[in-house]
């Protein structure tokens, strides 16, 4: 079964650091992260062509937060410097199937908390 499946987060103050990582069952065209929080929709953070390697960032999280691949592992990272309590978020891993198709598979979820 295709899937992706996240690791990391958890909890840091103001200011500190965390990295996300996404282990992918088999290679995507695109991958990406997305965070979400209560009462909100889903929002865009960033994201990486595997073919290229081409990123894509949400002008909020440009220059503190920088995505990255292992193309030996089919795993994505997201390294996020600079955090702040905004940044407090369930984030998901996801993964496009098809170039221009949108994001079919996703993962469970990780918590990042941010404390001021």
């Amino acid at each position: 079964q295709v899937q992706v499946v996240e690791s990391g987060g958890g909890l840091v103050q103001a200011g500190g650091s965390l990295r996300l990582s996404c282990a992918a069952s088999g290679p995507f065209s695109t991958m990406g992260w997305f965070r979400q929080t209560p009462g909100k929709e889903r929002e865009f953070v960033a994201a990486i062509r595997w073919g290229g390697g081409v990123t894509f960032y949400a002008d909020s999280v440009k220059g503190r937060f920088t995505i990255s691949r292992d193309n030996a592992k089919n795993t994505v990272s997201l390294h996020m410097n600079s955090l702040k309590p905004e940044d407090t978020a369930v984030y998901y891993c996801a993964a496009k199937t098809f170039p221009t198709g949108a994001y079919d598979i996703w993962g469970q979820g990780a918590q990042v908390t941010v404390s001021s």
